[in-house]
């Protein structure tokens, strides 16, 4: 396809930017109001934290859903299919009378959502020349990484001003105006091919082959046991922080923001890692780093040892490791795929979200309200996933090649 003009280029980047960022947004807008929305529906904070495992979950699931059907489909159908669900069922969170219903319509509006950050990194290869998608993946994941930094300020603005429901109203009007500009001014970058089955057998076969690649469910499993923290942390630090030290929706929010950079900078650090180490070597010591912090985590705070301070340095540290170790995990496990490296892909989502969902939802199984269950599950995510790789790592590497 031949580069659109400088314009258009811009434009491009603009609009799957946004669509990138509309999941973090949806997930992080209405953390400072966790309290608030306790209050409302009468439950405690770790009851809402089930609010954001609904949400991973169908996340988790929209992964497996939408990879087939945007190229069976062409890419801008599953997306008015998918945005128009997450725009019901935001109304619906801003207008549920009950925990149950906003459970679920988080749910619906995850499984809808999706397909906007899906889609856009799959429509990075239909508009721009395959020797630039690396550079323009590194600007949509720039968006992505700044958008935990800003969204629960800009949510905690919009629920001062008004109330906690007005924040899935925002996010319905956001979705709505990126449906408006996909329809209007984004051409088609990719045509329907028929001959893409959406037959279940033929789809979960190759996903089922997938799972079975000793390369791939090692690292898949591994890095998300390591990245679960990361969910823990989000469903959590509302409770640590808002309840446990007290801390006003502002501070929280400054809190986040400085937190979220440790998982940024995590990230940028492994980049220069990368120029001298191999993804192996990276993610071996990023996991032993994660060990051993979440271990002091865990015995300090049984014994109280520490204050707001000593829990920052270590949830700073504990999420700089998990922003190298996540990267390097996710590239050992998708190596072997070629042909099929968008299933491959999916099914890595699948797991990571899925995982962290099911991890996260402990918090409210658990019914914490203080920080020790919640930073248990830190550090015991991180020795399972230490021991899934130390147990699988022999065999996953005798396997270079998929099948």
């Amino acid at each position: 396809m031949p580069t659109a003009s400088r314009p258009s280029n811009l434009f491009i980047i603009s609009l799957l930017g946004a669509m990138s960022v509309l999941t973090p947004f949806s997930i992080d807008m209405y953390l400072t109001a966790f309290e608030k929305v306790g209050a409302d529906f009468a439950v405690r904070s770790a009851v809402i934290s089930l609010t954001l495992s609904s949400y991973f979950i169908g996340l988790a699931i929209g992964q497996l859903f939408y990879v087939p059907m945007l190229d069976r489909f062409g890419r801008k159908r599953p997306v008015y299919f998918g945005l128009t669900l997450f725009i019901v069922a935001s109304l619906g969170c801003g207008l549920a009378a009950s925990i149950q219903w906003f459970i679920a319509f988080r749910f619906l509006q995850a499984l809808g959502g999706c397909v906007s950050g899906v889609a856009a990194v799959t429509m990075v290869r239909d508009f721009f020349p395959r020797e630039d998608c690396a550079r323009i993946l590194s600007r949509l994941f720039l968006f992505i990484a700044v958008s935990p930094l800003l969204a629960p300020t800009v949510g905690n603005l919009i629920i001062m001003a008004t109330s906690w429901r007005a924040v899935f109203i925002a996010l319905a009007i956001i979705a709505a105006a990126i449906v408006a500009m996909v329809y209007f001014l984004l051409p088609e970058g990719h045509q329907p091919d028929t001959s893409i089955s959406l037959k279940p057998g033929p789809i979960f076969r190759e996903y089922g082959a997938i799972l079975r690649h000793p390369r791939f469910h090692t690292f898949a499993f591994a890095g998300a046991f390591t990245f679960a923290g990361l969910f823990t942390y989000v469903a959590g630090s509302p409770i640590i922080f808002m309840e446990g030290f007290h801390l006003s929706a502002a501070a929280y929010s400054g809190i986040f923001a400085l937190l979220a950079s440790g998982f940024i900078g995590g990230s940028q650090i492994n980049v220069m890692l990368l120029r001298k180490y191999s993804s192996e070597w990276i993610f071996q010591r990023a996991q032993w780093m994660q060990l051993i912090c979440g271990w002091v985590f865990i015995i300090g705070t049984a014994q109280h040892w520490y204050g707001l301070y000593e829990m920052l340095a270590l949830f700073f540290v504990f999420l700089g490791c998990t922003g190298i170790a996540n990267p390097n995990a996710s590239a050992m496990a998708l190596i072997p795929f070629t042909k099929n490296a968008g299933s491959a892909s999916a099914m890595l989502g699948f797991i990571q979200l899925g995982l962290g969902a099911a991890i996260s939802s402990f918090i409210s199984l658990f019914m914490a309200h203080e920080s020790f269950p919640i930073i248990a599950i830190l550090g015991g995510t991180a020795t399972i996933g230490f021991i899934i790789f130390t147990v699988g790592k022999k065999r996953a590497l005798a396997y270079p090649i998929a099948e």
